[in-house]
């Protein structure tokens, strides 16, 4: 089953064509990776998804249902998470208190002002699972804003996670980092691989990541479907090499 399909997406913006026809599927379990060079049509693609622009034309599908005309928090609801290039976190909370708030969303507390004894001691569960999974269980109590900036990005993906998707996507999680943050981000996200029936899309420019994660590739290139296909075919693709990896080595 596909958890997510692109039915000949199209996105304008005035004369401007960011995206045109452009068709995918990613079934259950799979790791797919977005790549391609700047402008592109990536974190396009991903606004489409994930509710933030609706597109010109074509049409997304989440599990078999047809979201496109839903909103960005009704495709939450229904088990779609995702970052940002830009960290999205509350840096004045503690990081405890940033997942918290996800959890408290993924159990339809978000407009409770207190929880009952109970509710509060599954959402605590909730929380201390994350950020273990996350590696994060010994900075629970930290300001968020205080953190490395890789530690930032996981505790951002840990909000995510909080959130119960089904399909999470990633918008390049490893920007910014080192070779050290760099190859924590890659372990955890083989860590969320192995941990369930979780989908996972990124989009990624460091490929070495994209080449050691990914199950399939897609390449996008002035906002057209370049090519798709295993990392081993990528690698080879002629218009692949001449378009965007020749260009990145």
């Amino acid at each position: 089953m596909n958890v997510l399909e692109i039915r000949n997406a199209t996105k304008r913006f005035g004369s401007l064509v960011a995206l045109r026809n452009v068709a995918l599927s990613v079934p259950a379990g799979e790791l797919r990776a977005i790549i391609g060079p700047n402008g592109a049509g990536k974190t396009t693609l991903f606004n489409l998804v994930s509710g933030f622009f609706a597109p010109s034309a074509g049409s997304v599908l989440f599990a078999g249902r047809d979201v496109t005309a839903l909103a960005a928090h009704q495709r939450v609801a229904l088990g779609m998470a995702r970052t940002f290039q830009i960290t999205e976190i509350f840096p004045e909370l503690t990081v405890f208190e940033n997942v918290r708030i996800a959890a408290e969303v993924a159990a339809g507390y978000r407009l409770r002002p207190r929880l009952g004894r109970s509710e509060r001691a599954e959402v605590c569960r909730r929380v201390e699972q994350t950020l273990e999974l996350a590696g994060l269980a010994a900075k629970a109590k930290r300001l968020a804003g205080e953190l490395a900036h890789g530690d930032q990005r996981v505790a951002e993906i840990a909000m995510a996670l909080a959130l119960k998707p089904r399909l999470l996507l990633l918008d390049e999680p490893t920007a910014g980092m080192g070779e050290q943050e760099t190859q924590e981000i890659t372990r955890l996200i083989r860590r969320l691989r192995a941990a369930g029936e979780l989908t996972i899309v990124l989009i990624e420019h460091d490929m070495r990541v994209v080449f050691h994660l990914a199950d399939r590739i897609t390449v996008l290139c002035y906002g057209e479907l370049l090519a798709e296909g295993t990392p081993q075919e990528i690698a080879a693709n002629e218009a692949v090499q001449e378009a965007y990896l020749g260009k990145a080595a």
